[in-house]
């Protein structure tokens, strides 16, 4: 997938669950990498997703669609889709569309999210009712997603490039032994 696809990805889960705006770019940076900072990152993000997702069940939380919560969905989208184009090692250009992506797709993915659960909750099936069955499947499909991002992210991770100098003998130089 291009910048433009994860990015949207990203933010839809972003606008599902805020936390993993954050979550996967550190997940990704992280992945496959032993000792105890790695190892604390996946520990705190786990942490961040996991008391949202319990946070987001219960019934004082506040519509995701309120103006500070849904900026803050927009912005752990567009900011999260920088810091996976970052760890990606994509250039400079890809920054920009990843957050202007990141951030359509959070606005995207908490309308649509809310979307979900108004309509599961009045006119959906049985199955989806009450409220929190339905947050149970929107659950699944932002952690997939974020999954996906974390996984395909390590194969996709590039080396940074450096220029490798280094100095050769004159005599070497001018094919003089």
């Amino acid at each position: 997938m291009g910048v433009l696809t994860r990015s949207v990805v990203l933010g839809l889960a972003a606008g599902g669950r805020s936390s993993t705006g954050f979550a996967v770019p550190a997940l990704a940076a992280v992945r496959g990498r032993p000792g105890a900072g790695p190892a604390l990152v996946r520990l705190l993000a786990g942490a961040a997703v996991l008391g949202e997702t319990v946070a987001d069940k219960l019934p004082a939380t506040p519509s995701r669609l309120l103006p500070p919560v849904l900026t803050a969905r927009v912005a752990s989208g567009a900011l999260g889709a920088v810091g996976l184009s970052v760890v990606e090692g994509r250039r400079t250009g890809a920054h920009l569309v990843a957050l202007l992506a990141g951030g359509v797709g959070g606005w995207l993915g908490s309308v649509g999210g809310s979307t979900w659960r108004t309509w599961a909750d009045g006119s959906g099936p049985d199955a989806l009712r009450p409220d929190w069955r339905a947050a149970l499947v929107e659950d699944a499909v932002v952690l997939r997603a974020a999954q996906g991002l974390v996984e395909s992210s390590d194969r996709r991770r590039r080396r940074p490039r450096v220029a490798v100098l280094y100095a050769q003998p004159a005599d070497e130089a001018y094919g003089h032994s």
